[in-house]
């Protein structure tokens, strides 16, 4: 897998590679994408194999522009474009009626798409530069955790021949990914994933909002917007998740303990968060963490709950479908 880098020379090849239905792993601020063009087939069919991904688990499109993001919905409504207006380019997505003519598997047969203008300027750059919008998953084999960083990237893709390369921008800024959100059929605000920007945000601009309950464990049901399965962003060691206040466990064998602010007197490696007791430092580190101790050939990993407010919900949030 080719490392390019963020110049106008890495990001011309790139967009080469995309362009002849090749997979690039895409930086943004929230995690790293796996990205194909949204508008073939092909290529979305490839982002699904490469992520050993199942169908009924629909994509996000990324797009750089809100005019671009009008060009492939229909029917928008009116708190849809007041969120669109207020967040983006950023961490938001918002699943909408699609226009006719792309890829069913986009969306898992369902008449919405998921989109969202990202905020990094790569990404945009390479979403012009191309020259049509991407369908971009995280960039990791599904279920797993998620990459925030080009390293991270080539440990779970290198070995798949769909996935050409990476463009290498850093460690990602929100370290989780975009806030999800979609609307009811009286227009009402429906969030169906918790993400890197807050509730408390969104509720300056729509004041009600409803956090939809992941209901999809397997595939007998389409998810109504991507990441909704109840396990996921999960490391291949068992991880215990504690409540924010529960005391050390007593546990057997080798174990990798992951705390938000304060570090404890216990055996064997540990990953804070944040020693300043940030959230938005814990969320960026969140990943990056989790893999670290997962790959220490570990018996257990042990992590407690953030204090549930602002990114501490969407850190929680991963920490549970982590530890399913």
């Amino acid at each position: 897998m080719k490392r390019w880098g963020m110049d106008a020379e890495g990001l011309s090849q790139a967009a080469e590679a995309l362009q002849h239905g090749k997979l690039v792993g895409m930086p943004t601020e929230t995690v790293y994408g796996l990205a194909g063009n949204a508008l073939d087939s092909g290529s979305v069919a490839a982002i699904f194999e490469a992520k050993q991904r199942p169908t009924f688990d629909p994509l996000i499109v990324h797009v750089a522009t809100l005019e671009e993001a009008w060009e492939i919905t229909d029917a928008v409504p009116d708190l849809g474009k007041r969120l669109a207006e207020a967040f983006w380019p950023g961490p938001l997505t918002l699943v909408l009626p699609r226009k006719p003519g792309l890829p069913d598997l986009l969306s898992a047969g369902l008449d919405t798409i998921a989109v969202r203008v990202p905020s990094h300027p790569v990404a945009r750059a390479l979403i012009k530069k191309a020259g049509f919008p991407l369908a971009a998953p995280s960039a990791n084999r599904f279920g797993r955790i998620s990459p925030t960083q080009a390293d991270h990237v080539i440990s779970e893709l290198s070995d798949s021949a769909l996935v050409a390369g990476v463009v290498d921008a850093g460690p990602c800024e929100k370290g989780v990914e975009s806030t999800v959100i979609g609307f009811g059929e009286q227009g009402e605000v429906l969030v169906y994933r918790l993400g890197a920007l807050p509730l408390e945000q969104i509720q300056d601009v729509v004041e009600e909002l409803t956090v939809v309950t992941s209901p999809i464990e397997s595939e007998t049901h389409a998810e109504q917007a991507p990441g909704m399965l109840k396990s996921h962003y999960a490391p291949r060691t068992p991880l215990i998740l504690l409540e924010e206040g529960d005391p050390v466990p007593d546990v057997e064998g080798k174990t990798g303990w992951m705390r938000f602010d304060q570090k404890l007197e216990v055996p064997g490696p540990q990953e804070l968060l944040s020693e300043q007791g940030d959230l938005s430092e814990a969320a960026g580190r969140l990943f990056a963490s989790m893999r670290a101790l997962d790959d220490l050939d570990l018996d257990q990993l042990v992590a407690w709950k953030v204090p549930e407010q602002g990114l501490g919900r969407a850190i929680n949030d991963r920490l549970s479908r982590a530890a399913q």
